[in-house]
C-alpha cells in the first residue's frame, strides 16, 4: 500500500511538473508567434509605406521645365533604389519640373521610428516655404504626403539641390502593380531607355 502510495505521489509529481512544462512551452510558442506577428505587422506597414503611388497631383506653384532632358511620354531606365524593385524598372515620365530638392529626416505623425535621408521632397512639398532654398540642417514642416505620417512631421534637411525632377509611372523589377505618378526621382536617378520594345538588359 505504501509503495502504491509512493508511486502515485511520484505520478502526480511528474503529471504537474510535466503540465508546467507545457504550459511553459505554450507561452514560450506563444510570445515566439507574437514576435513573429510583430515582425510581419513592421514589414507590412513598410511595405505600404513604400508605395509611392500619388494621385498625380502636383503641389501649387511648381514649374514645368520647358525642355527636359527626358520629355513628357518618353522611357526611361531608373538608376536608383529608394526602393525594391526600383532600380533597372522602365519607366514612363508623367511630368518634369525645375525646382529644389531635399532629402529629410523626419519622424511620422503616426509614430513609429525615424525615417532618415529620405528622397525626395520639393521646395513646394514644405509648409511656407518661398521661393528662398533652405540648407542642411535647417527645421521644416512637410506638407507632402507621399508616404503615412509624411504630411504634418517636422523634418531636418539633409541635403539640397537645385534640379530637374520627374514623376514617373513603373511597374517594379520584383513584380506586382504598377507604381503610378510617383514622387520624385531627379534626373541624375535616371538613364534613357534603349527602346520601349523591352530590350534593356538589367544590371
Amino acid at each position: 500500500m505504501k509503495k502504491q502510495l509512493i508511486l502515485l505521489g511520484l505520478a502526480i509529481i511528474l503529471g504537474l511538473a510535466g503540465c508546467g512544462n507545457n504550459t511553459d512551452h505554450e507561452n514560450h510558442s506563444n510570445n515566439n508567434n507574437d514576435s513573429k506577428q510583430e515582425e510581419k505587422n513592421q514589414s507590412g506597414m513598410d511595405h505600404s509605406e513604400m508605395d509611392h503611388s500619388s494621385s498625380g497631383e502636383v503641389p501649387e506653384g511648381l514649374k514645368e521645365t520647358k525642355n527636359p532632358t527626358y520629355p513628357v511620354g518618353g522611357k526611361v531606365i531608373l538608376e536608383t533604389d529608394h526602393m525594391e524593385g526600383m532600380k533597372g524598372a522602365e519607366a514612363e515620365i508623367v511630368g518634369a519640373y525645375e525646382t529644389t530638392v531635399y532629402a529629410v529626416t523626419y519622424t511620422p505623425t503616426t509614430g513609429g521610428e525615424k525615417v532618415t535621408n529620405h528622397k525626395w521632397v520639393i521646395q513646394e512639398d514644405l509648409k511656407d516655404a518661398g521661393e528662398k532654398p533652405y540648407k542642411a540642417g535647417d527645421e521644416v514642416t512637410l506638407e507632402a504626403n507621399h508616404m503615412e505620417g509624411m504630411k504634418g512631421a517636422k523634418a531636418t534637411i539633409d541635403s539640397a539641390k537645385q534640379t530637374t525632377i520627374y514623376m514617373v509611372d513603373y511597374t517594379p523589377t520584383t513584380g506586382g502593380e504598377k507604381v503610378k505618378n510617383h514622387q520624385w526621382v531627379t534626373e541624375d536617378e535616371l538613364s534613357p531607355s534603349k527602346g520601349d520594345d523591352g530590350g534593356h538588359s538589367g544590371h
